[in-house]
């Protein structure tokens, strides 16, 4: 049996980050028969398999539909069957029975028709089922067809796993700046509200009134806790991390990646409603354009 895989197969036991977009395409051949699969697969919110085989292996594609299940979960997979005969796979023999059949209706034609010439031999043989061929059982097909899927499939996660590795990557290194964003903003907010602070005190000021001291310090507090972001800021540090977890965890996490895009969306906006400075706004505008840069790559992400 000879097979052909046009990618690489899969290595090692672990599932690694896969891409919902991937090809593969793999040829087993024997001496009576050839398989050739093709498989692809496109963005989809579940796994949806169409299988276009022959009649001969239809029988396999309830079976073969179940093992594709096991290695994806998400995705349109759209699997191509074709299945040719080798030069080998089918012999001409001669039907002896049918062939005694003939001899009998013509010596009866020959006996109510004494003059009519014989038939010569290829007339013989162009007679209907008098040559027969060897077919090719069905077990073979079946065999092939089971090879060059386990290949196809290989080859497919492979392809979708090094696609999946790339945007991993591309997350990732949008995670990091991301943290760098927080570091910088986290070191910069207490001269943040240490110049609110002031900024009021200097609105008062030059109004030329004397404030109830008390009183002051009521709104100075209430100001600063409209503006304290710190739960914001927590809040975002630990999606970064849950990101992290669920990237490398070596499972599907397409739909959890999704939600926590929501979730980083959802703190960016509120840090940005409690804007009291420029550098609270650039940040949020920067954190958001980082966030959307990662749902257009986790769209792809099984």
């Amino acid at each position: 049996m000879t097979t052909t895989n046009d990618n690489l197969e899969a290595t090692g036991d672990s599932k690694l980050t896969q891409s919902m977009t991937g090809f593969s395409r793999a040829i087993v051949t024997t001496d009576c028969v050839s398989v050739t699969i093709e498989m692809r697969s496109v963005n989809n919110r579940y796994l949806d398999v169409l299988v276009r085989c022959p009649e001969v292996l239809r029988s396999q594609e309830s079976h073969w539909r179940q093992k594709i299940a096991k290695q994806i979960t998400r995705g349109k997979v759209d699997v191509s069957i074709r299945t040719d005969l080798s030069e080998q796979s089918a012999s001409l023999s001669l039907d002896q029975g049918r062939l005694k059949e003939l001899q009998t209706v013509l010596g009866q034609l020959s006996e109510r028709f004494p003059d009519a010439p014989p038939p010569d031999q290829l007339a013989l043989l162009m007679a209907p089922g008098v040559i027969s061929s060897e077919t090719t059982h069905e077990s073979e097909w079946i065999e092939a067809g089971a090879a060059a899927l386990e290949r196809a499939l290989s080859g497919l996660v492979a392809s979708r796993e090094e696609e999946g590795g790339k945007l991993q990557n591309l997350i990732l290194s949008r995670c990091e700046a991301f943290k760098h964003y927080l570091a910088d903003f986290r070191a910069a907010l207490p001269d943040l509200q240490q110049a609110n602070r002031q900024r009021l005190l200097d609105r008062i000021q030059k109004l030329s009134v004397e404030p109830d001291a008390k009183r002051l310090e009521e709104e100075l507090v209430y100001n600063a806790q409209k503006t304290d972001v710190d739960e914001e800021l927590d809040r975002l540090d630990a999606h970064l991390v849950a990101i992290e977890v669920a990237i490398e965890s070596n499972q599907p996490c397409g739909r959890r990646l999704d939600f926590l895009m929501q979730e980083l969306n959802r703190e960016a906006n509120t840090l940005a409603s409690k804007s009291a400075s420029l550098l609270t706004t650039q940040t949020a505008v920067e954190f958001k354009v980082l966030i959307e840069q990662m749902r257009e790559q986790i769209q792809n992400i099984e």
